[in-house]
């Protein structure tokens, strides 16, 4: 008897299942579907009464034996409850197939409105839901593209602009009596409004770097130096921002923000003086001797920079002959996973955190169009994975921590600890294979010597790191964490950076990023 049961039941799972759902999809706009399910009513009634009998074998009804009690019995006590799994398990299983069938490529889960779908007592069941897709694009020739490798010569000049960002770096912030100026900080009581909010969040004596664009109590300010230029001690600057749609925060995403900075302190950057105290931090005793080290270590740089910039060649390449459409609301919804995949970026350079932060500043603050263009890439990249055959190992994501933690003098297990913790470790990955992308397309590109980036490539390449860089000099005036800068960017002696450049010759192209 429970052999038949057991087939019984086999043969209705069967049934249902080869009662075919029908679908309709539609394009309703940039890399969006709109999917139209239809559940037919055979198939709603042989999930209930499956349902159903399997609730009979397990309930207790009092007055009747197990398995016995009527079906009728168990619609009135148990059928709301019975009827919503089924309409959530058809909805699930019906979304699932009608995407797998129809080879939908579709990014995040389908939105579903559970909660306004109700389950028919009779017909079928009807309901809409609209996916993301990826979106669909033709990938450009890429073998023999002509890449261009710029010769960067180490000058004194550029030897003394060094040595003065190192001044700065360790340089401290003293009060003045004059008025406020581009690159000075502010020590002020914040109080800002966000759209939508009630009340007011205060926030007394932070410190505000006055750059552009700048950041005042974590919202990104547009023309910050020119709001606060000429202010005093006493002084109250006002301002509305509306934020981008992109920003990272959701809190001031896409919202307006009033912003009153009462300005208690003025303050400037005070640059170390050349001492013996500033030598010894370096390692050296005369200001020629730190020169020398410097020079070795901007040539190791300048090694870094040329391959930076063919990088940035391959990636005008790209954008310049790729181009499709995004939807409005994915850029958005994305951001976080950029400045991830930036941050990451950043730490496999080897840069510092001070220079992280400035930059990551930089894309923060990023237009909805910049923010775009980074999407952009990272479909990009997913594509020439693809058609390069291009995997990333376990091996590899921890040869490539392992790098960076020695480069910081961290232990890579720690590393990847944190990676892991503030949810980078994936985006890591990503990078990983976006690096292995690059390297297989300069392995088949026309490399040429040259004495300058051509004008083109230097245009086109990621605006928010081209504008991060043009602000080298505003980054160091942050007093933050300067101990760790001094001795994550300790230029080497002449002999350990000769010694050691042979060896890392071979793993050096694979910590270089755009």
């Amino acid at each position: 008897m429970a052999e038949e049961t057991k087939d019984n039941q086999q043969n209705e799972s069967q049934t249902e299942q080869s009662i075919p759902n029908v679908v309709k999809i539609e394009d309703i706009g940039p890399c969006k579907k709109k999917v139209t399910v239809e559940v037919p009513e055979e198939k709603i009634k042989a999930l209930l009464d499956e349902k159903y009998k399997e609730l009979r074998q397990d309930v207790i009804i009092p007055g009747f034996r197990r398995g016995r009690a009527p079906i009728r019995l168990l619609e009135k006590r148990f059928g709301t409850d019975v009827r919503n799994q089924v309409k959530l398990q058809l909805l699930a299983e019906s979304a699932e197939s009608a995407l797998k069938d129809n080879k939908v490529d579709y990014l995040g889960d389908p939105d579903i409105k559970h909660e306004e779908i109700t389950l028919p007592d009779s017909g079928p069941l009807m309901y809409t839901f609209e996916v993301e897709v990826r979106p669909e694009f033709e990938l450009p020739n890429l073998e023999g593209i002509e890449i261009r490798k710029p010769k960067v010569e180490v000058t004194e000049e550029r030897v003394q602009e060094e040595i003065e960002s190192m001044r700065k770096r360790s340089g401290m912030w003293v009060p003045k009596e004059e008025a406020v100026e581009a690159g000075d900080q502010v020590i002020a009581d914040v109080i800002v409004h966000v759209e939508g909010e009630e009340g007011q969040d205060k926030q007394d004596s932070i410190e505000v770097f006055v750059r552009d664009p700048g950041f005042v109590a974590g919202v990104p300010v547009e023309g910050l130096a020119e709001l606060l230029r000429g202010a005093k001690h006493g002084d109250e600057r006002t301002v509305t921002v509306e934020v981008p749609s992109t920003y990272f925060n959701e809190r001031f995403r896409g919202k307006k923000v009033d912003i009153k900075i009462a300005v208690k302190e003025v303050k400037m950057l005070k640059p170390a003086e050349l001492n013996e105290e500033f030598f010894s931090r370096f390692g050296v005793s005369t200001l020629e001797e730190l020169k020398g080290r410097v020079r070795d270590y901007l040539e190791t740089a300048s090694e870094r920079q040329a391959r930076a910039a063919m990088v940035d060649q391959v990636y005008a390449y790209l954008q310049k002959n790729i181009d499709f459409d995004l939807p409005a609301d994915m850029a958005a919804d994305q951001s976080l996973a950029i400045l991830q995949r930036r941050y990451v970026n950043l730490l496999m350079q080897g840069v510092s955190k001070e220079e992280i932060e400035q930059q990551m500043d930089q894309l923060r603050a990023s237009s909805d169009q910049q923010a775009k263009e980074q999407l952009k890439l990272f479909f990009i990249m997913s594509k020439i994975a693809d058609q390069f055959g291009i995997e990333v190992t376990e091996e590899e994501i921890n040869g490539h921590i392992a790098a960076v933690a020695a480069q910081r003098g961290r232990r890579p297990e720690k590393m990847r600890e944190e990676l892991a913790r503030d949810g980078s470790l994936a985006q890591f990955a990503l990078q990983v294979r976006e690096q292995k992308c690059i390297e297989k397309i300069l392995e088949k590109a026309k490399i040429v010597e040259s004495e300058e980036i051509p004008a083109p490539a230097a245009e086109e390449v990621h605006k928010p790191r081209k504008r991060a860089a043009k602000k080298t000099e505003e980054k160091h005036e942050a007093a933050a964490e300067k101990e760790e800068k001094e001795t994550a960017e300790k230029p080497k002696s002449r002999e350990e950076t000769q010694a050691k450049r042979k060896p890392k010759a071979a793993k050096k192209d694979q910590k270089e990023e755009k």
